[in-house]
């Protein structure tokens, strides 16, 4: 069973967890009303990475988020953090490694209902593989079959 914040979590549950604890665990202070206005716009989603064992929340804000108001959401959220007197993310009892990512960046779909215009796998990469030859830019890695002093 998972723990995040001091409250028990089935997997499927760990984002919303994370973000109504946050909310009930944010210190009380001038910044708070504005602080809970932003965070429950946000959408909180987890994932973890099972070779290094490493839990990751990623928060994405809207675009109209300013940088202090971004700022103010995570400072509110690492106070909060602080303010539990538990393990952010257990499993079992045993602490585990976590990062929290604020952001507002969008990947374009490249399948599916949303998918942008000209983002088909190929189209995605044609930039970097067209780097990867474009004159003035060798690769100092690829062996050309002259000498490199």
């Amino acid at each position: 069973m998972w723990n995040i914040l001091g409250e028990d979590a089935i997997y499927l549950d760990i984002p919303y967890k994370f973000k109504n604890r946050v909310l009930a665990l944010a210190p009380e202070n001038e910044n708070t009303a504005k602080f809970k206005e932003l965070f429950e716009k946000a959408e909180v989603s987890f994932m973890i990475n099972g070779e290094t064992e490493e839990s990751c929340f990623i928060i994405k804000v809207p675009d109209e988020y300013t940088p202090e108001e971004i700022q103010l959401m995570a400072d509110q959220t690492i106070a909060a953090i602080v303010a539990n007197d538990k393990a952010p993310v257990s499993t079992n009892g045993v602490e585990q490694k976590y990062k929290i990512i604020i952001s507002n960046n969008h990947e374009p779909e490249i399948i599916g209902l949303r998918k942008q215009p000209g983002m088909s796998s190929v189209e995605l990469f044609k930039p970097i593989f067209n780097s990867w030859a474009a004159p003035g830019k060798e690769n100092p890695y690829f062996s050309s079959g002259r000498t490199q002093y």
